[in-house]
């Protein structure tokens, strides 16, 4: 029987915390967990990420009425994956918004996905009865729109290619803070299943040149002061660089996904094994890296069945 993946055994809770990241502005992380954040306007509230379920979306909201009573009226998708989008209906929201790509990529492959990330991640979807289905966004953009919560405003943006083609970030000018979702994480593996290896950079250096205050990253401590950000963000470009270049290699001198998966392994593990996350993304992590170096420009879908394939095939 083939080994399983990490993820799966992984039933231990994390510890939540709630750091104000600028004035009226937090993070909700939960140690490499998937984050979320929360931008308190003058008279309302905008959530950026729902959680994997309405159970997991609760513990956020419990937290933001620790501070403000003020409604929830926006959530943003940050992009479509199921572990960010499924707790949505837990917020009496009057609009969700993700980019145009992000819905697009719901309607093509947002139920396998669902059936994906639940097989690979028990634990996140502990209450997931009470989801009453896919999530889809009652407001789209392309490439940029701005909302008022109140006179604060708030700017939501695609940038480029990152962990998915459609992802989003969030900007607060009068803050300098920036929700970038999972293009950059801080000391969690990036996964890149879904990703653009060789376009992530570019959109890093896109949210670098806002030159951002604070972050609040997709997985991983807040990022508060230009020391953690530009780590973070350097690190983020590291990790993909160094998931992409073995891969890439392998790939030109027509070795197996095994070979690229060893390859990988040799450069990102003295680097990066203690990550959160790191073992689980590892084996999606190179396979997308793999295709992408032989052509592959739209990530190929995954289901629960090609999970199992494929790790069958990286364990001989």
């Amino acid at each position: 029987m083939a080994k399983a993946f990490a993820s799966q055994g992984d039933m231990t809770e994390k510890k939540t915390s709630f750091t104000e990241i600028g004035e009226g502005l937090w993070a909700f992380t939960a140690e490499g967990d998937p984050n979320s954040g929360v931008i308190i306007g003058d008279d309302s509230v905008m959530v950026i990420e729902a959680q994997a379920t309405p159970r997991l979306a609760n513990k956020v909201i419990e937290e933001i009425r620790k501070v403000t009573d003020k409604p929830i009226t926006h959530l943003v998708l940050t992009h479509y994956h199921a572990v960010r989008v499924l707790g949505a209906s837990a917020y009496p929201v009057n609009q969700i918004i993700m980019s145009d790509d992000a819905r697009a990529m719901v309607v093509e492959r947002g139920q396998e996905d669902w059936d994906s990330e639940f097989q690979r991640f028990p634990r996140l979807f502990e209450g997931h009865e009470s989801i009453p289905g896919l999530t889809w966004p009652t407001t789209t953009f392309s490439d940029s729109m701005t909302v008022y919560l109140g006179n604060r405003r708030v700017d939501i943006m695609h940038l480029g290619r990152a962990h998915t083609a459609g992802d989003a970030v969030v900007w607060v000018p009068d803050q300098e803070v920036m929700f970038t979702g999972d293009i950059v994480e801080y000391h969690s593996a990036c996964y890149c299943g879904d990703g653009h290896l060789t376009e992530w950079g570019d959109t890093l250096g896109e949210i670098a040149a806002f030159a951002p205050r604070s972050i609040a990253p997709g997985r991983g401590d807040a990022l508060v002061g230009d020391e953690m950000v530009t780590a973070a963000i350097e690190n983020t470009r590291d990790f993909v660089e160094s998931t992409y270049r073995p891969a890439a290699r392998v790939a030109a001198s027509g070795g197996s996904l095994k070979d690229a998966w060893d390859a990988v392994r040799a450069e990102c593990d003295p680097k990066f094994s203690d990550y959160a996350i790191y073992e689980h993304c590892l084996p999606f992590n190179v396979a997308r890296a793999y295709d992408e170096a032989r052509g592959i420009d739209t990530p190929r879908i995954w289901t629960a069945q090609r999970d199992l394939e494929m790790w069958e095939q990286l364990q001989g």
